[in-house]
């Protein structure tokens, strides 16, 4: 999949549906995927009113707090739907990550939360986030999320169906190939480990990249209990598993257990590029 055409599962799925909206905002593991993204990037990000790029920013739900924080934001994706919501918070245009038409050296920051996760052939990574290195200025920042290698081993568990052989089949090649083919339930997908997002982040001429689990390794505990019969999952188990995010940071052996990676690297500040 490349010739910068979106496979027609990504379309669909995002398109025709699934609202990321919803997920973000209702799915417990939605909430803390969300605030612990705001809760990253507020300790990396310049000061308002910085200008940034949220390529792939889907309906604005990222957008939407960083105007609030006074950011002067300018969105991409290229869903038309996401972009028709998105028009609401910032200014939006349908557009492709790996082939962004903004000027070079234009933004503070670029943040690329969602287009990793559908683009499994590594040289259309590539030209994304080159892409975000060539818009970004000198000095700035390049945010960049993927979907954990083992997340859906830790999601099927929590459907209570990974013991199953057409599940256990689907997830045991999602582990080998780190490609899940999009067939059914969920689109075309890439699956990282954190050290091959911060080399692809290095290769792209970013520095001093960092990578953090979002969730970190308790999320599928609160996704457990949000799957089961009753209230699903208390205030006290998803503020403890958010805890346990932040304490997990310094240990990188815990990233293996988020089930989605938040990488940060900075462009080298003095020269154009």
């Amino acid at each position: 999949m490349s010739n910068l055409e979106l496979a027609p599962s990504v379309m669909r799925f995002y398109g025709e549906t699934v609202n990321e909206d919803s997920r973000l905002r209702s799915s417990a593991d939605g909430r803390m995927e969300l605030v612990r993204t705001q809760e990253l990037l507020r300790r990396f990000l310049p000061p308002a009113p910085a200008r940034v790029l949220d390529v792939g920013g889907a309906t604005g739900i990222h957008a939407e707090w960083l105007v609030k924080d006074g950011y002067d934001v300018t969105l991409v994706d290229p869903v038309p739907r996401h972009v028709e919501s998105a028009s609401a918070v910032c200014t939006a245009s349908v557009g492709d990550a790996r082939d962004l038409r903004e000027p070079d050296n234009s933004f503070d920051v670029v943040q690329l939360l969602g287009p990793l996760y559908h683009l499994p052939n590594p040289d259309d990574r590539g030209k994304a986030l080159a892409e975000a290195f060539r818009v970004v200025k000198p000095g700035g920042l390049v945010a960049a999320a993927a979907i954990n290698r083992y997340a859906s081993l830790f999601e099927h568990v929590t459907y209570a169906h990974l013991h199953t052989q057409q599940i256990h089949d689907s997830v045991a090649k999602i582990l080998e190939t780190a490609v899940y083919d999009g067939v059914r339930g969920f689109a075309l997908s890439y699956f990282h480990r954190a050290e091959d997002l911060v080399a692809e982040l290095m290769a792209s001429g970013l520095t001093d990249v960092q990578v953090f689990g979002i969730e970190g390794p308790a999320w599928s505990l609160v996704k457990a209990a949000e799957q089961q019969p009753g209230e699903g999952p208390t205030d006290e188990l998803i503020a403890s598993a958010m805890e346990a995010a932040r304490m997990a940071e310094p240990y990188p052996e815990l990233l293996a257990a988020s089930s989605h990676l938040l990488a940060l690297g900075k462009a080298p500040a003095g020269i154009n590029h």
